[in-house]
């Protein structure tokens, strides 16, 4: 009992270091884009966040755990509506549902990582795209298409009865990847904002607070320490403190090395992309952090952090618009991270590297074929992208009536 409650107690704290993890991307977003669009995205995250745990309760979590039934294709499951703690014979809360954490804490916990799926869409498609539809596209993909991928590994699916399981410790592809899936397709079908383009060539357009935007990814930095520490689903010290280290090696290593191969290649001392490069980092090391020495966090992480420079590069290059990095960050390097358990690490063999990579494909044509046909579907139907004139005066103005900011001037007399 007594261990119980460490346990639980430490999965508890981890789930309020991933909900603070959703004012980081907030932060984050804002801080990257332009004053004007301020308000909508800060309320597109207080969307995610608040449907995102009434859809996870209501659907999401029994699709994500069904409990597959032996010999089934483990593809799809589903152990019905709403939330039902187990219970004893007497009544009583069942304790002994995990040696690690209850019922409660587990759907918490797995909630929060949930809304993030549709957190990382919301930053690549910042600054054009119309609030109804996101929203329709969040309630499915968060309330359906992440949990039913989710369940294909986390759940005991498919991918988890592969000989040689695939392999994601705290979602480098389940979390980031499909979210990055998402956004790459939702860039795609929205195109480029105005001005974004010239002559074929990519136009930088400031964000208006890079202070936020620092601000956002040290309380991301943060935060991981519960999204990868918790994922360890208990508060067993040598697990929970290896974890913990890897995690923070592999996102200084991605920070400086983002710095040195931005510098070197475009002569100026990029912030934006050094902070990049932390988040590229973590989410490299996220699939194997408890499989990796503090040497191989390292080396991954500052592998994420060099991709991350010619990922955004080759985004630009291929015409596809994204103001945060969001694609790059997660979906890249997401891919990056799963393949790095098959090449470092504990794990790391032939066998496990192809386990890895029949993941990574089938996650890849899930999520885009899902996230292609809501969004195609919302396209054609309502529209996705606001008018000229909305684009170019503000989402904020338009769509919400108010502005971020007050200017600040005394009122005269």
């Amino acid at each position: 009992m007594e261990l119980l409650t460490i346990n639980n107690v430490w999965m508890m704290i981890c789930t309020a270091l991933v909900f603070f993890m959703h004012l980081g991307f907030a932060l984050l977003e804002i801080g990257l884009t332009r004053q004007k669009n301020t308000i909508n995205i800060l309320f597109k995250n207080i969307f995610i966040i608040t449907v995102g745990l009434l859809l996870y309760a209501l659907v999401g979590f029994n699709l994500m755990y069904p409990g597959f039934a032996e010999g089934s294709s483990g593809i799809f499951g589903f152990a019905g509506f709403g939330l039902d703690s187990p219970l004893t014979a007497e009544g009583t809360l069942d304790l002994a549902y995990n040696e690690g954490y209850t019922y409660w804490t587990d759907f918490l916990f797995q909630g929060m990582f949930a809304a993030t799926a549709a957190t990382i869409v919301s930053g690549a498609v910042a600054e054009r795209m119309k609030l109804i539809p996101f929203m329709i596209f969040t309630i499915i993909y968060v309330g359906f298409v992440y949990p039913i991928a989710g369940s294909w590994k986390w759940g005991g699916g498919f991918l988890q009865t592969l000989e040689t399981p695939f392999y994601d410790f705290a979602g480098s592809t389940l979390v980031h990847a499909v979210g990055g899936w998402a956004a790459l397709v939702a860039v795609w079908l929205l195109g480029a904002r105005i001005g974004k383009f010239k002559n074929g060539k990519p136009q930088a357009i400031p964000g208006h607070n890079i202070p936020l935007a620092t601000a956002g990814v040290l309380i991301l930095w943060l935060g991981w320490f519960g999204f990868n520490g918790g994922s360890v689903l208990s508060a067993e010290p040598g697990a929970t403190s290896l974890t913990l280290v890897t995690t923070c090696l592999a996102a200084a290593a991605g920070g400086i090395v983002s710095f040195f191969v931005s510098t070197a290649l475009y002569k100026n001392f990029d912030l934006t992309m050094f902070l990049n490069g932390i988040l590229g980092g973590l989410v490299s090391i996220t699939a194997g952090a408890d499989q990796m020495s503090p040497t191989d966090a390292i080396c991954i992480g500052a592998i994420g952090g060099a991709i991350i420079v010619f990922a955004v590069s080759l985004i630009d290059r291929i015409k596809l618009d994204d103001p945060v990095g969001a694609i790059a960050v997660h979906l890249v390097c997401g891919i990056w991270g799963t393949l790095a358990v098959g090449l470092f690490g504990d794990l790391a063999s032939w066998e496990q590297l192809t386990s890895q990579l029949i993941g990574i494909g089938s996650y890849a044509a899930f999520c885009i074929v899902s996230s292609f046909v809501i969004i195609y579907i919302l396209k054609i139907t309502i529209g996705i992208r606001v008018s000229e004139k909305e684009e170019i005066d503000g989402l904020d103005s338009h769509e919400h009536g108010m502005k971020a900011y007050s200017d600040f001037r005394l009122n005269e007399h």
